[in-house]
C-alpha cells in the first residue's frame, strides 16, 4: 500500500517517480523564470505610445499644462521629461498660454536665462509676459524704449494693468521730461482700463474727474467713480476671502492689515497680493538699496541714482514699487512734504492704509487739539 506521496515505499518505482516529480518541479520553475523575465522585457520591447500620440494632441496636453502652472518649475519639468517633449514643450503655441503664476519671477532668481524665458513667451504673443518684462525692462533695467515697447504691446491686446502702467507714464512723463507730460493721452488711458475693471485705474480716473486733471473736471461723476471703485474692490477681497475660506485659511483675522480702502464700510479683509511685476519691483530695489547700503555709497546706473548723481525716490506705496525716471518726476504729500506718489490710486491707497497716521501735520493737529481743550478748561471760571 502506497501513501498520497509515495515516499514510504521504495518498491513499485517509487523512487523514479520522487526524481521525476523533482525534475518537473525543476523545470517548471525554470519555465516560471522565463516566463517572469518575458514579462519584464516585453514593455521594454513593446510600443511607444507617447510616440504614438500625434503632435498636435500632445501639444494641446501642453498648452492645457502651460496654463494652470502654478510657478516656472512645471514647464521646466516638462522640459527636462524627454527629448519629444524638450522639442514640443518649445513650441510658441505653450509660451503663449503660460499662465501669470509660471511667468511670476522672482527678483532674487533673475538671471539671462530668466529673461530669455520671459522673452520667449512675450514673442509668441503672451500678454501677461510683455507686461511683466515691460515693467522690468522700464523701471529696473533702464531700457526705456524697449520696456515702453512691450508694455504698448500688452495694452494693444486689451491688457488692463498695461494700459494702467502707460497711463502713469504719460502723467508723468517718465522716461523723457516733464514737457512730455501728456494729461489727456493718460485719462484716455485710465479709461480704457477702466472699461476692463482695473481698480486702480478706475480710481485714477475718478480723481482725475474730481480735479480736472486731463479731462474736464465733474465732481459728481468723479465721486461715482471712486465709489464704483470701491465697490468693485470690496467685491474682488470678498471673492478672495470666500476662496480662502474655502481652502482652510483663516480670514480677518487680527494679525493681518484690512483691505485699505474698505476700513470706511467696516470691513477687515486681507489686502489683495500686488502683481508680479510690482513684486518684483519692489525686491529689486530693495536688494539694491541693501547692496548701495553694504557698499557704503549710492550705485549708479539701474539704482535710484540719476545721471547727475541726485537720488530718486520710490512710489511710497510699499506694494507698488514704480523709482522715478528723473528727478522730482512724482509728486509729494501736499500736507507733510514727506511722501512721493507716483498716482493719486497710490496715495489713496496709501493714505488709508498707513499715511494717514504717519502724516507729520496730522501730529501736530492733535497735539494742537489738546493743547486748545486744555486752554480751554483753564479760562473756564472755577
Amino acid at each position: 500500500m502506497r501513501t498520497r506521496s509515495g515516499s514510504r515505499y521504495s518498491n513499485g518505482g517509487g523512487e523514479d517517480a520522487l526524481v521525476g516529480q523533482k525534475r518537473k518541479r525543476a523545470a517548471s520553475a525554470v519555465a516560471g523564470e522565463c516566463a517572469c523575465c518575458e514579462r519584464r522585457k516585453r514593455p521594454a520591447d513593446g510600443p511607444d505610445y507617447l510616440d504614438a500620440l500625434p503632435d498636435d494632441l500632445v501639444l494641446s496636453i501642453l498648452t492645457k499644462v502651460a496654463a494652470d502652472s502654478s510657478a516656472p518649475a512645471d514647464l521646466l519639468s516638462v522640459h527636462l521629461t524627454c527629448k519629444r517633449l524638450n522639442e514640443l514643450g518649445s513650441h510658441d503655441m505653450v509660451f503663449a498660454k503660460a499662465s501669470p503664476a509660471s511667468l511670476s519671477v522672482k527678483a532674487a532668481a533673475w538671471s539671462e536665462a530668466a529673461q530669455r524665458f520671459l522673452k520667449r513667451s512675450a514673442d509668441a504673443g503672451n500678454l501677461e509676459a510683455c507686461y511683466i518684462l515691460g515693467m522690468i525692462r522700464f523701471y529696473c533695467l533702464g531700457s526705456r524704449s524697449g520696456g515702453a515697447a512691450l508694455l504698448a504691446k500688452a495694452a494693444v491686446g486689451g491688457h488692463a494693468a498695461a494700459l494702467y502702467s502707460l497711463a502713469v507714464i504719460q502723467f508723468n512723463g517718465s522716461g523723457g521730461a516733464k514737457s512730455d507730460r501728456d494729461l489727456r493721452a493718460g485719462a484716455a488711458l485710465c479709461a480704457r482700463a477702466a472699461a476692463l475693471g482695473h481698480v486702480d485705474a478706475l480710481r485714477e480716473l475718478g480723481h482725475c474727474l474730481q480735479d480736472g486733471y486731463g479731462v474736464r473736471r465733474d465732481p459728481a461723476e468723479g465721486r461715482r467713480l471712486l465709489v464704483s471703485a470701491n465697490a468693485r474692490e470690496l467685491t474682488l477681497a470678498l471673492s478672495a476671502a470666500a476662496s480662502r475660506h474655502a481652502a482652510g485659511v483663516v480670514v480677518g483675522g487680527g494679525g493681518g492689515g484690512g483691505c485699505p480702502l474698505l476700513s470706511d464700510f467696516g470691513w477687515s479683509l486681507p489686502e489683495a497680493e500686488p502683481h508680479a511685476a510690482n513684486q518684483f519691483m519692489v525686491d529689486w530695489w530693495w536688494a539694491s538699496d541693501r547692496c548701495a547700503a553694504q557698499a557704503g555709497g549710492k550705485i549708479t546706473g539701474e539704482s535710484g541714482v540719476d545721471g547727475d548723481g541726485a537720488e530718486l525716490r520710490l512710489c511710497s506705496h510699499v506694494r507698488c514699487g514704480r523709482r522715478e525716471t528723473r528727478r522730482h518726476e512724482f509728486r509729494r504729500c501736499s500736507v507733510c512734504g514727506a511722501a512721493n506718489y507716483c498716482s493719486r490710486a497710490c496715495q489713496a491707497l496709501d493714505w488709508k492704509r498707513a499715511h494717514k497716521v504717519q502724516c507729520v501735520p496730522v501730529d501736530r493737529w492733535l497735539l494742537g487739539a489738546v493743547g486748545d481743550a486744555q486752554d480751554q478748561q483753564q479760562q473756564q471760571p472755577q
